[in-house]
């Protein structure tokens, strides 16, 4: 008897877990929205400092716990003054060179190269900063709210700014 109500209980368990898996993925599959391919030239790009631009992906970096997929355009040459974000950065060379490096001033000796392909996890409040080598996408994901918090917001160039060190024109 004993056998038997083990049998029984064991069948109905197996039965009712299939149930709820096939009832799951069929609640999950009617509540998602069909696959998002995104082109590259619908990106609506939008200037932030000088030499560099950004298109979000997909989602919101502004939302709280919200994912999001950004990528950041930026011309050879381009430098990102010492910042930090209060969420990881999760970091991905779509194209170019990015040099990156750690702390609270912009020092070249610092900086240290990563190319097409290279990931990085940079880690929430940690200093840094970066220039582009090259034609430079990058790809950024991680969860909102990605707010940049500049070391020294005076050192930032607007989009429209001309460099402060620029060399003047050769006769």
């Amino acid at each position: 008897m004993n056998k038997r109500l083990l049998a029984s209980v064991c069948l109905i368990t197996t039965v009712s877990a299939a149930f709820a898996t096939t009832s799951f993925g069929q609640e999950k599959k009617g509540n998602s929205s069909a696959h998002k391919i995104v082109h590259y030239g619908d990106l609506k790009w939008t200037p932030i400092i000088k030499g560099c631009e950004i298109a979000v992906v997909e989602g919101n970096p502004d939302t709280e716990g919200q994912p999001f997929v950004a990528r950041f355009h930026c011309t050879d040459g381009a430098k990102t003054p010492p910042h930090w974000h209060p969420t990881d950065e999760n970091i991905t060379v779509l194209k170019g060179a990015f040099l990156v490096g750690m702390g609270e001033s912009f020092d070249e000796s610092k900086l240290k190269t990563m190319s097409p392909g290279n990931f990085m996890l940079m880690p929430k409040e940690m200093r840094h900063f970066g220039m582009a080598r090259g034609d430079l996408v990058l790809q950024v994901h991680g969860l909102g709210p990605f707010k940049v918090n500049w070391v020294n917001p005076s050192e930032v160039q607007p989009p429209d700014a001309p460099a402060a060190t620029a060399p003047g024109p050769k006769s």
